[in-house]
């Protein structure tokens, strides 16, 4: 069952700091982690894409959106849950937000409050078996455009 996530409700929830210039990327980092793991798919959305920034690279089973102002992730999420249709029970939202969390369920998704992720993605990350998938690995060019992206996120450019 793939993921859909809010990533600035998932950011607190594991510990990180939304002030940090890079909280998106630790989190992208832990996620692609999860979805090698569980061999689920991931797709995370989050607000406030920097002015001009490219798009982040989707790999290891990791989709990252970043949605433009004025919209915002809650609204891409419940885009994303309509242009599923009847395929949105194969889904779990992972948000807060209770506005999401019903639109979701009406859609027939499975929803997941933050910090109950956040609790599932460490006890799998404490629970590490042989039978796990390794560990997504970044290439030099995955990781060098990541690099620019927090950059420029970072400078306001």
């Amino acid at each position: 069952m793939p993921y859909m996530i809010d990533g600035h409700n998932l950011i607190p929830a594991i510990g990180l700091r939304l002030d940090d210039p890079n909280d998106e990327a630790q989190l992208i980092a832990l996620l692609r982690r999860f979805s090698a793991r569980t061999g689920k798919p991931v797709t995370v959305y989050f607000d406030r894409r920097a002015h001009g920034a490219s798009q982040p690279p989707d790999a290891g089973g990791l989709t990252i959106r970043f949605v433009s102002h004025p919209s915002t992730a809650d609204a891409a999420i419940r885009q994303h849950l309509a242009r599923l249709r009847s395929q949105a029970p194969n889904w779990t939202v992972v948000t807060s937000d209770r506005e999401v969390q019903n639109q979701a369920r009406l859609a027939g998704a499975r929803v997941l409050s933050a910090p109950a992720f956040a609790h599932r993605m460490q006890t799998l990350g404490q629970a590490g078996s042989a039978a796990e998938k390794p560990e997504a690995q970044l290439t030099a060019a995955e990781l060098a455009e990541l690099e620019r992206e927090f950059t420029r996120r970072r400078s306001g450019q």
